[in-house]
């Protein structure tokens, strides 16, 4: 329960710290830079809470998510002009999040009884939903729909999670291998163009 706890923190984080990010690259007032950044983090979340019938939603019951939240948002104020320096800090916080809340999404549907492809199911929308959440309130198109590697390494993560338990019996290791999964993908996407086959 520790290890899902501390999974969760780091999750918020780096979702809240993606979000402030790109909201102050489209230049969003203090107010403006908050909403984004509470949207980044809970989104996916709160979808998840809300499909499995764990109400009310975590970050409801749980006021040291919205420290967590605050906190990131003043530390990303305070360093500001540091993080928009940094070229890939947006890709890199989103993708730790993105692995992150996944693999919490698919624990807390297997603490649900819910069938495996379910829980990866749930951890991929879960993982997606609040960049998705994010990017329409920023009328971009979705990350979600501009890189191929999104979704799909969820669904990967997921898959290799299963077959980590089914070989190993061990969660811990199996959410180790499930997060080096995404973040190989991402990182193979947003750097080596990795996509799947388009058709014409």
């Amino acid at each position: 329960m520790k290890i899902l706890l501390f999974v969760e923190v780091l999750g918020t984080i780096s979702f809240a710290f993606s979000g402030a990010v790109i909201a102050m690259r489209h230049r969003l007032d203090a107010f403006g830079i908050l909403i984004i950044t509470f949207i980044s983090s809970i989104g996916g979340g709160t979808l998840r809470d809300v499909l499995i019938g764990s109400t009310p939603v975590s970050w409801m019951l749980d006021i040291y998510l919205i420290y967590t939240i605050l906190a990131t948002y003043f530390a990303a104020i305070f360093f500001h002009n540091k993080l928009l320096k940094l070229k890939n800090i947006f890709f890199l916080m989103d993708t730790f999040g993105l692995s992150l809340v996944t693999i919490l999404a698919i624990n807390k549907g297997i603490a649900y009884n819910l069938h495996p492809l379910v829980c990866i199911a749930l951890g991929t929308i879960s993982g997606c939903f609040g960049g998705v959440l994010r990017d329409i309130v920023l009328n971009e198109i979705p990350v979600l729909f501009k890189e191929n590697l999104y979704a799909t390494a969820c669904i990967a993560g997921g898959l290799i999670y299963f077959l980590s338990i089914y070989f190993t019996a061990e969660a811990y290791t199996s959410s180790i291998l499930a997060c080096g999964t995404i973040i190989f993908m991402r990182f193979g996407a947003h750097y080596y163009k990795w996509n799947l086959p388009k058709f014409k």
